[in-house]
């Protein structure tokens, strides 16, 4: 009998992505598995029922018919603790877990028996790369928080020579050079603008240098993590970047803030003082406000006016590009997916770093490290 996958409706508020999109749902009907989706899953990605059905998908139309033998169930955000109740015993789901804000569902998974894989806690190994979800999804973010700042700016971006004289670009300053950020530095730079950035890895300078930006050097301590992630940084050494980085600030048109570390509340990079420092007219876009922000005086899912400059905290940005953002996801996941299978079945090998890494529940526990480590502090 046929592995039987189930892609359900995201009931998270203002989520738009869907696990899985026709194209990949071939790839995987390809590797004999039996793909299902809920009706209208795709709606809000702009990919009708009709679109799954011609790739070969059963269209389901109730949850609970859908779930209830589904071997492995593919989903953007964490289940409801009522979609956990729905997951047989021993499926397998993969999703965006955030076991640091979802202990009682990651605990419920657990419960219920549910082998849960989390995309965040992929290892950062060569073979996993095209599993990387958060790199997809960051990229996306980039992009459109520039489009995002230039909608708001009172300004062109590029230096434009015009009959009435020249009109000097703007300048951009991109704090965090992740995926996030350097997908931003070059949107920027598409639109003509002048661009910085800022890392606290050294090691990050070629490749903001060689996408045109200058890159902003400050007399502290390289703070490179795990797996080229930016490590949590100390209160002290956060409040010495905060002094050295508040004149680039108050020169700025945009500032786009992007720095994260997996699992933990957002840095805090732009103090209230540092935005009260900026010309009115100009534009920041926290692209970390989801977890709390980098910029003091954001308020998470808002846009607010600071004595003249635009905060944009807008959360879940990749979800405001559902299309896209919905193709990248669901080959993400449609690659661990089929990581997992061997010969038509699930085959769960722990000996094998990407499976070990990103399984957060398993047999009744919570076998990841990190992941408990998480849920107990949360």
């Amino acid at each position: 009998m046929a592995v039987k996958v189930a892609i359900p409706k995201e009931l998270t508020h203002d989520e738009r992505r869907v696990a899985l999109v026709p194209d990949t749902a071939a790839k995987l009907i390809a590797a004999r598995l039996e793909v299902a989706v809920q009706a209208g899953a795709g709606t809000e990605a702009f990919i009708a029922d009709s679109a799954y059905e011609q790739a070969g998908v059963k269209v389901v139309t109730h949850a609970a018919d859908l779930l209830q033998d589904a071997a492995a169930v593919l989903k953007v955000q964490a289940p409801m603790p009522s979609e956990v109740e729905l997951l047989a015993k021993d499926a397998v789901l993969i999703s965006f877990l955030q076991p640091a804000t979802q202990g009682d569902v990651v605990k419920a998974l657990a419960r219920r028996g549910v082998s849960a894989f989390s995309l965040e806690l992929l290892p950062r190994i060569s073979r996993a790369q095209s599993m990387d979800a958060l790199s997809s999804q960051a990229s996306a973010a980039g992009y459109k928080a520039v489009l995002m700042a230039a909608e708001r700016l009172g300004k062109f971006f590029p230096m434009m020579m015009t009959a009435a004289g020249t009109v000097a670009p703007s300048r951009v300053l991109v704090m965090g050079a992740g995926v996030a950020g350097l997908q931003a530095i070059a949107t920027a730079r598409r639109l003509g603008a002048v661009v910085s950035a800022y890392d606290v890895r050294p090691a990050v300078k070629e490749e903001v240098q060689s996408l045109g930006a200058t890159f902003i050097e400050l007399a502290l301590e390289a703070q490179e993590g795990q797996g080229g992630y930016a490590r949590e940084q100390s209160e002290e050494f956060l409040r010495k970047q905060r002094e050295l980085i508040g004149e680039h600030i108050a020169k700025s048109d945009v500032v786009i803030t992007t720095a994260a570390v997996p699992g933990r509340k957002a840095p805090l990079l732009v103090t209230g003082d540092m935005v009260r420092g900026m010309r009115p007219g100009s534009v920041i876009v926290d692209l970390a406000a989801e977890t709390g922000g980098n910029v003091e005086l954001t308020q998470p899912g808002q846009e607010v006016d600071v004595d003249g400059v635009t905060i944009i905290g807008t959360r879940n940005v990749p979800s405001t590009m559902p299309l896209t953002t919905s193709q990248l996801f669901a080959r993400n996941v449609a690659n661990l997916l089929l990581h997992l299978v061997k010969d038509g079945a699930i085959n769960l090998d722990f000996s094998d770093d990407i499976t070990k890494g990103a399984c957060v529940t398993h047999g009744g526990e919570i076998v990841n490290e990190r992941a408990r480590q998480m849920v107990s502090a949360a």
